[in-house]
């Protein structure tokens, strides 16, 4: 392994380590929260609720931990994972553990799902070498291990495959590495896609991008505490990329760069990097020319010459001037950059004291200003003036106004920032020129973004806020892009899943950021609070909290105030803000007059760096600095823009293009502070993952399936848990797993099976993965146990077998040993080889010949046998052989048959297809062909076009040019104005004035000559109307006399109806009376019938509690008289026992010392019985005190059942109070409606009275008359129904009395969300009543408002009785020819004020015309408002009712839950207590085969021993035998039994878990399902609720609009006092204003010359547009015939290509034979690559093309905007010249007009004909006025009969919830009594089901005393058996045989195992 495979592959050899596998499975191991450590490893021992102990691994220390702060571990096979999303348990401890391990084994690149998460080394890898960038290239990023590389070549190769824009997004703290990996991401594109062996050109490209980097850090970086090559700033660096592949060009964009860092600087902090370079590296030449001094002069390097260990200053300034070279930047240029650079450090340097008397601040020494002044080309005293006493605009005089010394200094450190920053820009913008100057087009661009990441300070400000927001954005990019690919995974797969946008989670916070209104977010307050003058931080601050207080997001400080201003929640955690600056940061504000002096300074460099001073705030501007703590700042004609609106429209802009491609996440993480190597702080990671949305992408993950497997492997790695689930034979890989899952029972929520895989939910796998080694484990165990059984076995026989050898050689040798002296034996043996000796030796050769002869024959016959089994197998093999051909080429006869009767078939169709596609091919060559001609035609047209846009383009230029120099002449020209200006400013005052005077009096006139010819009309009118008034006059005479008829009769009628609702009100009164009646006897009754049920209740309880007593008592007497029985019987057992034992005992007095032993042994084992009975009878004793312990708490839970029945008894008793609360406000209600009737009555009468006057509305008042009769018919009719209901209702209470006294708790809850409702329907009545009240106040209004509109129609009358009489006394005067000029003055002074007065009357008219039709709009609206809420009213009874039937559902659902729960305990309990008395049998049963087992061996042990001694081996030998089989019967016997207890054990045990599970099951299911009922009710609940403050919001806006009526109304009569005031004014002007209409006749003759030219200029304009609107709609139709084109290509391009596919499947079915088909596929693919080609060129030509049209747009929308402009001028012009010439007409013709009327003499008849008119009036006034009196009264009437009828349904309404809620009850009362009755029930059964584990427990107890008795009796046979010589050797080898047993023991454990 390679030192680059260490730190790429690194060493996962330990994650297969079965150790730590077996080790994770059984430690349990988890993670526990830790200080230092973050997270512990420990495994968990015990749980106690809530907590758990836990042992820590490392010091075994045992902790107290809560399970929710406990994190589960992944199985040791996800150690070091290089992508953290398949981690089975995503959480914080898991992601920490995985990053901690890898960067100790060198890995610094890890994968989190899209994340790519570095973790800074802190040295030198080996891993970004050429040769490592080859072996990333093209290679997918699963095939390669994580790299910073193989993000680039992802995001590359999906570029150049998709043509989809890419982006790389590395956030992070400073000194993670953002800055080195983009230069790594940088660096890898330059070698991948660079095209330098074509061009040398580009070749140059690849360097300058290179070579950008060192500019920008030595400019941009600095030393922090944190990182020695920090960038200060965020940059966007787009690299462009043409169609094949290669870098095209560059373009950078930067943000937010930290320019007080050259201000001033923090400790053991530098500066930016330039300032140290130029100091150290400058030559002395460059130093005399920069005015450079030495390191601690100057005071902005707050820390003097700083060094960064490993880093020459003087060779990194060659390095930064070698690479401005490369960037093709000239050296003047670069010096202009290091001269403003010294300037700056310069500027620090100028030093201001405050002079003697005044505060006014003076420079002593001005020699750093004359530095700075000197490099930066300006003059000394101007530039000293300036900063010192600056010109200030007051109005519109410049005034020097005297700065400060703090104003001085601000100034100038605002000056420096402000310079650098401008200097910082002009680099970056000649960096882009540098690298965007090649001329190929770049076809797709990757983005790379280094910004800063999310930062949580102590002391956080406007830039962290800046910082946070843009995190916010790009997380918000992040979740949407993350998310949207999981679900596009999960759709692939065909899962079932709801679209979620995650983004959506961080628009709140967003919101609160950058919201423009609404309410407005904090930069858009920030920017308002900078518009304000006089405005501070704090009041900055008390606006946020006052708009955003109620936001989530949002909080106010916890701290104190000096530390914090408002705290903001954001994904990453809470940030505290101190809003100190934060308007001077947003206004960044500057000094004028030094910004004016340096855009006009002699450097060109310094002059285009200040070349916009449109944008920039003045300190000048400042009206109260010091007062107002920097606050307002007016602005430069409102072109300013705020810093905060500058980064937001930047940070806009950039998410626009990062949404626009395919982002790739890098996430850079600083392991610790101190900068240490292979040194990770926990706690400082955490921080990271949690800032940089690492977690929150985890968090996320979650929502989803994060874990994924494909089907082979899951059934490969788990079938070993469904071992029977899957069948046998081949199944596909779907369906079995859909088997395997059904089979390990997983909850269908926790996985999804897809297409090709299974997903699961975070943690499955680890738990599928325990359940596995838990599994594995077991088999391994029983394999384990079943070889060492075979090994003991096999060792056991080879013993035996060895035992019988030696047994035979034993044999042997005592044979030989006993015929060896014996003398005939050695005879034989001497004489045996002297038998036939001369003869074998001949036999022997004889024998052998023949043998050879025999082998000879053997050896041939062998031979043969084995060359005919040779020629055998080669038969058999070639007859196999034949056979499978055979075989083989009848298949292939068959399929060739098959394949050829389908080719044949295919060959048709394929023939039909060739001449299809040939007919087709000729179509669409022709349409080729059409397409080129029409393409060429198009080109044309373009080429035209772009002529003359080049045409148009240049004239624009042209233009823009002149507009330049007009430009500069203007503000030239400007400044020679302003002084003018001031002296022509109060001269175009007074003109102003008298114009507006003139304009004034010319409209007086006009308007009284109008009044003059309608006075002259209403007067023809009013002698028309004196006739009719007279007819009419008659004519109601008549209708009188027959009205005052009609009165008569109505009075007798109504003298009727009194009489009528005397009786019927004598009648209610009986009514009452026996109400109250009822109510008395309703209430005795009830109070009888609560005493009678109290006691009912009483009396029930103690016979209950005595009957349970009885049955207890009864039960326990028969368990005693059981056990005494027992007792007894066990007493005798052991009587005879000892009987026994005493008889044996006396037999074997007379024995040895041996039988005493023996007789001692007997004793101890009495003894042992005794015991053992004993602890049976404790522990019996015991089990019945649980026994009565359980009872007592069942017997204390009835109790306290029976306690919560009385205290639901006391609620019921409370709802019945509250009911018959109820009853008497319906009473009250009763005897309001009475009153309201009486009130109607006597308003009916006054109508009656009121109506005899009228003759038009008799027949309706006799109408309303039978409806009254006829609604009181219907009044005494629901009289008498509610009569009626109120007895039922009462009935019903008496019967609902009886049932309440057993009601439980829920009733309550029932009516206390009932009363609520009735409480919001009351309220909602009551606000309807008060709308309605407000209406009909409205309409008194609206009558008042008519009324006073009379009024004034009467005072315009009164004046024209004066204006006649006015006319007398000029015609007296017009007599007198001396005064009639004086007669005509005072006759036109009267004139004017009449007019006047009729005017304001006119207007006062007008005004009120329009108030009347808005109030009666409004009082439509509010109709229309009640119409709504009584629809709302309707709608949300219908919804309670729907609640309460919802109620009533879920309360029955519950009880069946209940219910079934309950039984499913029960059936757990009877389990559990079955298990519990078949371990203890179990137990016994085991202690019984120990003690037999012993036993036996004592035999076998006993039966050796008499082998081996011979004494009476006969008889004992066949005496034991049968002992020995009787005890192996009866030891299989108990063997037999032993098993099948185990058997019914283990199946108990299997029930009880099934039974604890799906207990689980139906518990999770039952608190699901009331959790989402809940959630369903509050959601319900939350939507009434704000319906209901929507409505009271209506009513707050109407309220509101009343107010704003009477304000406008005390406006408007305001309003008419000042134009009261005017009119006078006017008057006396119109005197100027006539003198000054000769001048403006003058100026109109000079304005129409004017007009005529302008007139001229705009048709020249009009027809100039109308040739450009030509030229656009030639363009459009040009487009759409493109789009069409191409729409008609692409659809040819998708036929060829769905052509080309088929047809290479059939190519690929028919394989040789098709040979014509393969050409004609070859010949159709060029044809297509063709077509391909073309198309793509038609694109580019479209793109173009559209370009070129918004080019043309943009242009005819400024021309457009022009026309209009000018127009709109012209307009203008036209209408004041029009209004001029018609005021000089309308004046002429009013002179004349008022000169004839002089002339002119109204005589008497005038006089008469008005004072006729003036009577007749007054009398129309008088009637109109009765008669709005009476339809008054009439509304009245008919309102409060509306409102009695409306509190009548109210009731109506009332009484069927009452019916509903007492018929809810009833059912809910049945319910709860069948509850208590089966409650009841089930306690009756587990007393039943308790008396028969009683007895079952008996019974196994008398089986086990039958057992011992039978052991007691085999004992004592097996005594008496034995003979008086067995006993002795038992007692002999009693010790020996223990210590047998005890080794036999040991070795059958294993066997065992």
């Amino acid at each position: 392994m390679t030192d680059a495979d260490k730190f790429l592959y690194g060493d996962r050899s330990g994650v297969n380590n079965p150790l730590a596998q077996a080790d994770w499975a059984t430690k349990k191991l988890v993670w526990v929260p830790s200080e230092k450590l973050g997270f512990e490893a420990g495994s968990v021992k015990e749980e106690h609720g809530d907590e758990c102990l836990v042992e820590l691994t490392d010091s075994g220390k045992k902790v107290k931990v809560n399970k929710d702060d406990i994190q589960k571990m992944n199985p040791p096979k996800f150690n070091k994972v290089e992508d953290m999303a398949e981690l089975t348990c995503l959480n914080e401890a898991s992601v920490l553990h995985n990053l901690k391990e890898r960067y100790y084994s060198g890995l610094i690149y890890t994968y989190s799902g899209l994340f790519c998460v570095v973790i800074n080394p802190y040295k030198y890898l080996p891993i970004y070498t050429d040769e490592i960038v080859n072996m990333y290239k093209g290679k997918k990023r699963h095939e390669m291990p994580p790299h910073i590389y193989a993000i680039t070549d992802t995001a590359y190769r999906s570029m150049m495959q998709d043509r989809e824009d890419q982006s790389i997004l590395c956030t992070g703290e400073s000194g993670a590495g953002k800055t080195e990996n983009t230069k790594k991401v940088i660096q890898y594109l330059a070698h991948v896609a660079s095209s330098f062996k074509s061009k040398k050109d580009q070749g140059e490209l690849e360097k300058q991008l290179l070579q950008a980097n060192p500019i920008l850090e030595a400019f941009g970086n600095a030393k922090t505490v944190k990182n020695d090559n920090s960038s200060r700033f965020g940059k966007f660096i787009r690299i462009n990329f043409d169609v094949n592949g290669y870098i095209v060009g560059a373009n950078i964009e930067t943000y937010l760069l930290e320019k007080s860092r050259a201000v001033r600087q923090a400790k053991e902090e530098r500066s930016f990097h330039i300032f140290y370079y130029m100091l150290t590296g400058a030559g002395d030449k460059l130093r005399s020319e920069l005015c450079l001094e030495d390191y601690s002069k100057y005071r902005f390097l707050s820390n003097g010459n700083m060094t960064i260990p490993g880093q020459q200053d003087k060779d990194l300034f060659i390095e930064t001037m070698d690479a401005f070279q490369i960037m093709g930047i000239p050296e003047e240029e670069r010096i202009g950059l290091l001269k403003v650079v010294s300037a700056v450090l310069q500027l620090g340097n100028m030093t201001f004291k405050k002079e003697r008397h005044t505060d006014q601040a003076a420079m002593p020494d001005d020699t750093a200003a004359q530095k700075v002044c000197h490099l930066l080309s300006i003059n000394v005293t101007e530039f000293s003036r300036a900063i010192l006493s600056p010109r200030i605009k007051v109005g519109r005089d410049y005034v020097q106004k005297a700065q400060t010394q703090e104003q001085a200094e601000f100034a100038v450190e605002a000056l420096a920032k402000a310079s650098y920053e401008r200097m910082f820009r002009w680099l970056v913008m000649r960096i882009n020129k540098a690298l965007d100057k090649t001329k190929r087009q770049g076809a797709s661009f990757i983005g790379i973004l280094d910004i800063a990441g999310f930062e949580i300070f102590e002391l956080n400000s406007f830039e962290q806020l800046c910082i946070n927001y843009t995190n916010e954005k790009l997380q918000q990019l992040f979740n949407h892009t993350m998310f949207i690919l999981e679900q596009e995974e999960y759709q692939r797969e065909g899962i079932e899943w709801s679209f979620i946008d995650f983004g959506l989670d961080l628009q709140p916070c967003i919101d609160l950021i950058e919201k423009p209104n609404g309410p407005p977010g904090i930069l858009a307050l920030l920017d308002e609070e900078c518009w304000f003058p006089k405005a501070t931080d704090k009041t900055f601050v008390d606006k946020v909290v006052q708009e955003q207080g109620s936001n989530s997001k949002f909080q106010k400080p916890k701290k104190l105030k000096d530390d914090v201003d408002f705290c903001i929640i954001h994904y990453a955690g809470k940030v505290d803000y101190k809003a100190n600056e934060w308007l001077m940061k947003n206004m960044d504000p500057l000094n004028e007059c030094v910004a004016n002096l340096l855009n006009q300074s002699a450097d060109k460099f310094t002059a285009d760096l200040w070349r916009d001073m449109d944008r920039i705030v003045g300190l000048d501007k400042v009206a109260g600095m010091s007062d107002s703590m920097h606050g307002a700042f007016k602005t430069r004609k409102g072109m300013f823009r705020t810093v905060g609106q500058l980064y937001k429209e930047q940070l806009g802009n950039l998410m626009a293009t990062l949404r626009n491609t395919n982002p790739n996440f890098v996430r850079c993480i600083i392991p610790n502070h101190e900068k240490k190597a292979g040194k990770l702080e926990s706690h400082l990671v955490l921080d990271q993952l949690r800032c940089n949305g690492v977690l929150e992408g985890i968090r996320i993950c979650r929502q989803g399936f994060p874990n994924r497997i494909v089907f082979q492997e899951f059934r490969q790695r788990y079938e070993i848990l469904t071992p029977n689930a899957i069948p046998k034979g081949f199944m596909d890989g779907k369906q079995a797993c859909v088997l395997m899952v059904k089979a390990l029972e997983l909850d269908p929520n926790l996985y999804r099976i897809g297409q090709s895989k299974v997903f699961f939910r975070a943690g499955v796998l680890a738990h599928l993965e325990e359940e596995r080694d838990m599994k594995i484990t077991d088999v391994i165990i029983s394999f384990q146990a079943w070889c060492r059984g075979y090994v003991a076995r096999k060792a056991f026989a080879k013993r035996q077998q060895q035992l019988t050898a030696m047994k035979v050689i034993q044999r042997n040798c005592a044979a030989y040993l006993k015929l060896r002296n014996w003398q005939w034996w050695r005879l034989f043996t001497k004489v045996k080889p002297l038998l036939q000796v001369t003869r074998q030796e001949e036999e022997m050769v004889a024998k052998e010949e023949e043998l050879i002869k025999v082998k000879e024959r053997q050896l041939q016959a062998e031979e043969h046998l084995k060359d005919l089994e040779s020629k055998q197998q080669q038969l058999a093999a070639e007859k196999l052989a034949l056979q499978e051909q055979l075989q083989a080429e009848t298949e292939l006869c068959a399929e060739a048959e098959e394949m050829r009767s389908r080719l044949a078939t295919r060959k048709q169709e394929l023939e039909e297809i060739l001449h299809e596609m040939e007919s087709r091919l000729e179509e669409e060559e022709e349409r080729v062909t059409q397409m080129q001609t029409e393409r060429k035609k198009m080109q044309q047209n373009i080429t035209d076009l772009e002529q003359q846009l080049d045409e148009e383009e240049a004239a624009r230029q042209k233009l823009q040019m002149e507009k330049v120099t007009t430009d500069a002449k203007l503000k030239k020209q400007e400044e020679d104005i302003m002084v003018l200006d001031d002296q022509n400013n109060k001269l175009n005052k007074e003109k102003k004035q008298m114009e507006e005077r003139i304009s004034e009096f010319t409209t007086n006139l006009a308007e009284e000559e109008e009044k003059s010819k309608s006075l002259q009309k209403l007067k023809n009118k009013h002698e028309a109307m004196i006739t009719d008034l007279e007819d009419r006059l008659r004519r109601e005479e008549k209708s009188r006399q027959e009205l005052e008829k009609n009165r008569r009769k109505l009075e007798g009628d109504s003298t009727e109806l009194h009489d009528q609702i005397a009786e019927l009100q004598a009648q209610i009164a009986e009514l009452r009376a026996q109400l109250e009646k009822k109510e008395e006897e309703l209430q005795a009754a009830l109070t009888r019938i609560e005493e009678e049920a109290a006691a009912k209740n009483m009396a029930q309880k103690k016979i209950r509690e005595l009957e349970a007593q009885i049955s207890e008592m009864q039960e326990d007497l028969e368990l005693e008289r059981q056990a005494r029985s027992k007792a007894e019987k066990h007493r005798r057992d052991l009587g005879e026992e000892l009987e026994a034992l005493k008889t044996e005992l006396e037999d074997t007095l007379d024995s040895t010392a041996a039988q005493q032993e023996l007789r001692t042994k007997r004793e101890t084992e009495v003894t042992q019985l005794k015991r053992n009975l004993e602890e049976e009878t404790k522990l019996h004793e015991q089990q019945m005190a649980d026994m009565r312990h359980k009872h007592n708490q069942v017997f204390d839970e009835l109790n306290e059942q029976l306690e919560q029945s009385k205290r639901n008894k006391v609620s019921v008793d409370k709802a019945k109070q509250s009911l018959e609360s109820e009853l008497n406000e319906l009473q009250i209600e009763l005897k309001t409606l009475t009153q309201g009737k009486g009130d109607s009555e006597h308003r009916r009468k006054k109508a009656e009275s009121q109506v005899q006057e009228l003759q038009v509305k008799c027949g309706e008042s006799e109408r309303q008359r039978q409806e009254l009769a006829e609604k009181m018919a219907k009044m005494q009719t629901e009289l008498e129904n509610v009569n009626c209901l109120l007895s039922e209702a009462e009935g019903k209470n008496i019967k609902s009395s009886k049932d309440i006294s057993a009601t439980e708790s829920q009733l309550q809850d029932a009516q206390e969300l009932l009363q609520e409702e009735t409480r919001q329907k009351l309220s909602l009545s009551t606000r309807l009543r008060q709308m309605e009240e407000e209406q009909n106040n409205l309409r008194e209004m609206l009558e008042e408002e008519e009324e006073s509109k009379k009024n004034v129609e009467k005072q315009v009358s009164t004046l024209q009785t004066q204006l006649t009489e006015m006319k007398k006394k000029l015609e007296q005067e017009a007599l007198n020819l001396e005064g009639a000029e004086e007669g005509r003055k005072k006759y036109q002074r009267e004139l004017d004020s009449v007019t006047q007065q009729l005017e304001e009357k006119s207007s006062a008219y007008d005004k009120l015309d329009k108030t009347k039709t808005r109030i009666q709009q409004e009082l439509d609206d509010l109709i229309l408002d009640q119409d709504h809420l009584r629809q709302m009213v309707t709608s949300l009874e219908k919804k309670q009712r729907k609640f309460d039937q919802m109620l009533a559902e879920e309360k029955t659902i519950s009880t069946q839950y209940a219910e079934e729960r309950d039984k499913a305990e029960a059936e757990a309990r009877e389990k559990e207590t079955k298990a519990l008395t078949l371990a203890r049998e179990l137990e016994t049963m085991t202690d019984l085969k120990d003690e037999l087992d012993r036993a036996n061996k004592l035999l076998k042990a006993e039966m050796e021993d008499l082998v081996s001694s011979k004494d009476d081996v006969g008889k004992s030998v066949h005496e034991l035998e049968r002992s020995k089989r009787a005890m192996e019967q009866q030891l299989e016997e108990m063997r037999v039994q032993l098993e099948e207890l185990e058997d019914e054990l283990q199946a108990t045990e299997d029930a009880k878990l099934r039974l604890e599970v799906n207990m689980q099951a139906m518990k999770a299911q039952f608190d699901r399902d009331l959790q989402a009922r809940d959630e369903q009710g509050e959601e319900k609940r939350k939507q009434l609720v704000k319906r209901v403050r929507e409505m009271e919001l209506e009513l707050e806006d109407e309220r509101r609009q009343r107010t704003q009526a009477l304000s406008s109304r005390k406006k408007l009569e305001m309003d008419l006092a000042e134009l009261e005031l005017q009119i006078d004014a006017a008057n006396k002007g119109r005197d100027e204003a006539l003198k000054q209409l000769k001048k403006l006749q003058a100026q109109m003759k000079e304005l129409m010359r004017e007009l005529e030219e302008l007139r001229l200029s705009r048709d020249e304009a009009v027809n100039g547009a109308k040739e450009t609107e030509r030229k656009l709609k030639a363009m459009e139709a040009d487009v759409l015939h493109f789009q069409e084109e191409l729409a008609t290509a692409e659809r040819l391009k998708k036929q060829t290509q769905t052509e080309r596919d088929e047809l290479q499947e059939e190519i690929n079915s028919s394989n040789t034979k098709n040979s014509q088909l393969t050409d004609e596929k070859r010949r159709l693919e060029a044809r297509i690559s063709q077509l391909e080609e073309e198309l793509e060129e038609e694109q580019i030509n479209t793109e173009m093309a559209n370009d070129r049209l918004k080019r043309t747009t943009l242009q005819t929308e400024q021309l457009n905007t022009e026309l209009a402009a000018e127009r709109s001028s012209s307009q203008r012009l036209e209408g004041a010249r029009s209004q001029l010439d018609r005021q000089n007409k309308e004046l002429k013709l009013k002179l004349q007009e008022l000169e004839g009327t002089i002339k002119s003499k109204y005589k008497s008849s005038i006089t008469t004909l008005e004072a006729k008119i003036a009577q007749l009036e007054e009398q129309l006034d008088i009637e109109s006025k009765e008669r709005h009196q009476a339809s008054r009264l009439a509304r009245r009437t008919e309102k409060k009969l509306k409102e009695v009828l409306l509190q009548v349904e109210d009731e109506r309404r009332n009484t069927d919830q009452y019916k509903d809620q007492v018929e809810k009850t009833n059912s809910r009362m049945r319910q709860l009594k069948r509850q208590l009755e089966e409650a009841e029930e089930e306690v009756t059964r587990s007393n039943a089901y308790r008396r028969k584990l009683q007895r079952e427990l008996d019974d196994a107890m008398e089986s086990a005393d039958m057992m011992n008795r039978e052991v007691s009796t085999l004992k004592t046979k097996l005594r008496r058996d034995l003979p008086f010589n067995m006993r002795r050797t038992m007692n002999r080898t009693g010790l020996e045989s223990d210590e047998e047993v005890e080794v036999t023991a040991e070795a059958s454990e294993p066997a065992a195992e």
